[in-house]
């Protein structure tokens, strides 16, 4: 049998972390991405296509599927992403992991949890609801063996395309305000890039973890000033900060198709947006998660290396 992990989107946030942690647990790994193959186990491959998907998937015992289009694009190409993907694992016999959010769900009331209806009315939730529902009709059907792993807005190193990245880190290394997207005081599942790779990577190990979606481990929900109060900490030294409510949203969006997309979902941002994570510590724990004091730093670090 292979032990061949694929990695799709390799090189995007989520992706490169899970190629991480792939290598860091010994698993032999294809990092598969659409543009420049990402060393001497990269691939380059459009995963858009079914050549593309079969070439990628070829020889796989597991595929990680982390690609995504444009957030603006969501409604319109991840469905017929995802029908070409399954294609490509279908073909190798392999299993698929899919990196998945948590839109689904729509606005609840109390902790999100994997039993609540699949009530998303929005576009991207829609979407979204589609995809998985893809992903388990594959799995029913004995076509594929298939999990997802569900996270919220998440931060760390290599997570530049977030609304924490260059919104919080960046600015706040280039001494400008550093702004919380949404309502300062509202509880907030934040994830570590980290966590969230090595969920993914247990529900890839792991053949109890088939047939269902998990919540992904994170640290507690935090505040947008408690997340803010950590970085002024980290970087040491005086930080103007501040929310970006849904007025200075909207105008931002007249020029910014990502953010103009995000008034579309703040119902995540105006109330209470939390995940209960506790099916996943009770089913694969003990789990240790990243504090976010520590991810923080560890965030903090690798902009100060590697973004200009």
């Amino acid at each position: 049998m292979s032990d061949l992990h694929v990695v799709l989107g390799a090189t995007g946030g989520v992706g490169s972390a899970v190629v991480a942690e792939l290598t860091a647990r010994g698993h032999r790994v294809r990092a598969v991405s659409r543009g420049a193959a990402s060393g001497r186990d990269g691939l380059r491959a459009d995963v858009t296509t079914t050549e593309g998907a079969l070439a990628a998937c070829q020889g796989a015992a597991v595929v990680y599927q982390c690609a995504q289009p444009k957030y603006e694009r969501w409604a319109e190409e991840f469905p017929g992403l995802i029908r070409t993907i399954l294609t490509g694992v279908e073909a190798a016999g392999a299993k698929l992991v899919m990196a998945d959010n948590l839109y689904v769900y729509g606005p609840v009331d109390g902790d999100m949890t994997e039993d609540l209806p699949h009530a998303a009315t929005t576009r991207k939730g829609r979407a979204r609801a589609e995809v998985d529902e893809l992903i388990l009709d594959a799995h029913r059907s004995g076509r594929i063996r298939a999990t997802m792993g569900r996270a919220s807005d998440y931060y760390g190193p290599g997570g530049v395309n977030t609304t924490y990245g260059p919104t919080i880190f960046a600015a706040a290394l280039a001494g400008k305000t550093a702004r919380w997207v949404g309502d300062l005081d509202q509880p907030h599942t934040v994830a570590y890039l980290p966590d969230i790779a090595a969920g993914l990577v247990t529900l890839g190990e792991r053949a109890d973890a088939d047939g269902r979606s998990w919540h992904l481990p994170a640290a507690e929900a935090i505040t947008g000033r408690r997340f803010l109060d950590l970085v002024r900490a980290a970087v040491g030294g005086e930080l103007k900060t501040a929310g970006l409510g849904r007025g200075m949203q909207r105008l931002i969006g007249l020029f910014n198709p990502t953010v103009r997309e995000l008034g579309e979902t703040w119902y995540q941002r105006d109330r209470p947006f939390v995940a209960d994570d506790s099916a996943f510590r009770k089913a694969f724990g003990p789990v240790e998660v990243t504090p976010h004091a520590k991810g923080i730093a560890a965030t903090l670090d690798w902009y100060r290396h590697n973004a200009g």
